[in-house]
């Protein structure tokens, strides 16, 4: 069996690639499948691992690198589909235990999303989701609708080669209309997939494969973390304002998006 691993890191998200990399190699179906990695990054010393393939792809910043990750992934299409499965993973991904067969697609069911970890959501329910609200965007979500709502991480996700370069290109087209438009999703990316995921039923992944790792508790075993940025680069901070004022000001923003959803 052979997947494909995509992975973008430029800039200072190249000091994650080490570790990603040798938990991946430990831990991410060991003994099961063939791993080949497409690895789109500024920095073309970054690995000689022979089944590291690295992708020249210079810094765009913040939402680029992630907005038009889409875009990326069609420049190795011919070799994606010569994988079985293909699955991304978010540059600061880390295995901590082993993840096998479970994580491949089910009969009927050629996705596989992981829904995002209820802590921070503010209420359990759809309103708070940060759904794209925006009616003229592609990856925009109606209310009201029978079909039952979960949002999806955009972090890790995968399938057989097949169903995801459809995803692939499909995305990619998406993206880049809404962006020829002057649209931009209110989570880029990530918005596009839950748009998708909506109109194609994946398998879900639960909390122990997406967990961020300021997250863990006590008791909790995860086999997928999303390390702490800020703890391993104060660059990540990004001037956040955690002040009681900014706090309060992004809680009435949630809100305020949570009640605009309906009219």
């Amino acid at each position: 069996m052979k997947v494909a691993v995509l992975y973008i890191c430029t800039g200072r998200y190249n000091q994650f690639f080490d570790g990603f990399y040798r938990s991946c190699e430990k831990y991410f179906l060991k003994g099961i499948a063939q791993l080949e990695y497409y690895v789109f990054t500024d920095d073309m010393k970054l690995s000689e691992a022979k089944n590291v393939h690295l992708i020249k792809k210079e810094c765009a910043g913040f939402p680029a690198d992630s907005l038009f990750r889409f875009d990326m992934f069609m420049q190795v299409k011919d070799e994606l589909l010569k994988a079985d499965y293909i699955y991304f993973f978010n540059s600061n991904a880390e295995f901590k235990a082993p993840v096998g067969r479970e994580i491949l697609p089910s009969e009927g069911l050629e996705l596989v999303g992981a829904e995002w970890p209820g802590k921070r959501k503010p209420f359990k329910h759809p309103a708070f989701y940060p759904y794209e609200r925006n009616k003229h965007s592609l990856a925009y979500i109606a209310p009201f609708e029978r079909k039952p709502y979960m949002y999806f991480m955009g972090g890790v996700n995968g399938g057989s080669a097949r169903a995801y370069m459809e995803m692939i290109e499909t995305l990619s087209r998406n993206i880049r209309q809404d962006y020829d438009n002057g649209i931009i999703a209110h989570v880029h990316d990530e918005s596009h997939i839950n748009k998708y995921f909506r109109t194609h039923e994946c398998k879900v992944l639960g909390p122990e494969y997406c967990m961020p790792e300021e997250w863990v508790v006590d008791g909790f075993s995860p086999k997928i973390i999303f390390r702490d940025k800020v703890k391993v680069d104060k660059y990540f901070d990004k001037g956040r304002d955690r002040s009681f004022k900014g706090k309060l000001k992004k809680g009435w923003q949630i809100l305020w998006r949570a009640v605009k959803w309906y009219f």
